[in-house]
């Protein structure tokens, strides 16, 4: 990574990636509740949404009508992110109608992103949170070689198939030019507990695939998260797992947060 000359992000402490190998493994919501978690912590925490063709930050935070503030300064566009539970969020959603889907190509959707990065004022910051697109594109890429990474988060289910695209998705980051440090692994949707049978665990996706994947990345399984429908509804209503009563997501997010935490007081 040392060939590349890094944008820096004033008073920006650590940018956190969390990335997937495939979409559909709640990699958007543990972005989110992540960040919220953090901020609720007391840190001061952002979030950008680098997932430039599938944007749904806004959707998940119940934000898709704001509008962020934008000015021209020192002559390039500047923005001002919007602000909820305690974090500020940026997000290329915010400046496309509902239905309008980007048709650019990779290098010109990278660079878009990058700016979103560079170009927004987010004031002082412990976390800036950067929700991934699944896979390894350009806009992967891209953000790893402009930016400093303190690390990145795997977010896989416990299902072979999402496994197997995890691994692909972490040996880019494992990449001798690139190498970005694996904070570790989350496994969503590990189990469900039906409300009326609290003590009963349902693999539904099967069992264990996180701790595999971690113990294969010789990093850490930072979290387990059930499948909790209250979790889904939240998201719909613009709503954070501290509006849900589910203790045990709660529970998993700060240990996730605690993890990050830990990491980062050695970078």
């Amino acid at each position: 990574m040392n060939n590349f000359n890094k944008i820096k992000i004033p008073d920006v402490k650590h940018i956190i990636a969390v990335a997937s190998g495939k979409g559909g493994v709640g990699k958007s919501t543990v972005s989110v509740n992540l960040a919220a978690t953090l901020a609720r912590q007391g840190f001061k925490a952002g979030i950008v949404d680098a997932d430039i063709y599938g944007p749904s930050i806004p959707k998940i935070l119940g934000i898709e009508n704001e509008k962020p503030l934008v000015e021209q300064l020192n002559g390039k566009e500047t923005f001002y992110p919007i602000e909820k539970y305690g974090m500020k969020i940026i997000s290329i959603g915010f400046f496309l109608k509902r239905d309008q889907g980007l048709i650019w190509r990779g290098p010109l959707a990278a660079n878009a992103i990058v700016q979103l990065f560079e170009n927004t004022q987010w004031g002082e910051l412990d976390y800036l949170i950067a929700d991934f697109p699944p896979g390894t594109g350009d806009i992967q890429l891209t953000i790893m070689q402009k930016l400093e990474l303190s690390g990145v988060v795997m977010v896989t289910t416990p299902q072979e198939v999402a496994l197997n695209d995890a691994r692909k998705a972490a040996s880019m980051f494992g990449n001798k030019d690139l190498n970005v440090p694996i904070f570790g692994v989350v496994e969503n949707m590990s189990w469900f507990t039906p409300k009326p049978h609290p003590e009963e665990k349902y693999y539904i996706f099967g069992k264990g695939g996180g701790d595999v994947l971690a113990k294969e990345l010789k990093t850490s399984l930072l979290a387990q998260i059930p499948l909790v429908i209250e979790v889904g509804e939240a998201a719909e209503h613009g709503l954070t797992i501290y509006d849900t009563s589910d203790m045990s997501v709660i529970k998993a997010f700060e240990k996730i947060s605690d993890g990050i935490v830990f990491k980062t007081s050695a970078v």
